[in-house]
């Protein structure tokens, strides 16, 4: 698994073994940056059930100003520690920008000056269609985001599954086939 984009592109990024986590393709990956494009560059992101955190280094690669990493696998968050460092020498920035919370994405909130532009969610598959639900309201309940704000969740589920939590749609679904991978961006109902 590699970087595909921006200053740290072709960087390879550690992953655990086994499979305790399903990381993004590459490819996948290309296509949600390719649709987010504009939006990336001075962004801040959290990268939820973070794996080995393929998704929110990509976004720092690609000029994002800073981000959290949500893992709660001791192991993943060992390869997402050494994936930053990495990727922060790529890009010549300091790794502070970067922060890896180890703990259950559902139990964590931003702190002051946190609120994301951007939220990447890769759960596992099978926990989906309980998680999803409860994760949407948790935003919504602890105000994840600045007033006026305008985010984009980036939640990537198999293409069998359909999500519409209260307040948000899909704009769009990257990927095709019911048993495959695909990925929505949810924004705010505008009311």
């Amino acid at each position: 698994m590699r970087i595909s984009g921006g200053a740290a592109r072709g960087i390879t990024l550690q992953t655990p073994k086994g499979d305790t986590t399903r990381p993004a393709t590459d490819g996948m990956r290309q296509a949600v940056f390719s649709s987010l494009a504009a939006r990336v560059p001075g962004a801040r992101f959290v990268d939820l059930f973070a794996g080995s955190g393929g998704y929110g280094l990509e976004a720092f690669s690609r000029g994002a100003e800073a981000g959290v990493f949500v893992e709660k696998n001791n192991r993943a968050a060992r390869c997402i520690a050494q994936n930053i460092e990495a990727v922060a020498r790529s890009v010549r920035r300091e790794p502070a920008a970067l922060r890896l919370v180890t703990m259950d994405a559902l139990a964590w909130s931003p702190q002051p000056g946190e609120a994301p532009d951007l939220v990447f969610v890769d759960p596992p598959y099978g926990i989906i269609p309980e998680t999803g639900p409860r994760l949407f309201a948790r935003m919504e309940a602890d105000a994840w985001f600045a007033a006026g704000a305008d985010p984009v969740v980036v939640f990537e589920m198999p293409g069998e599954l359909e999500l519409q939590p209260p307040g948000w749609t899909c704009v769009k679904r990257l990927g095709k086939g019911a048993r495959q991978p695909t990925v929505c961006f949810f924004r705010k109902t505008r009311q």
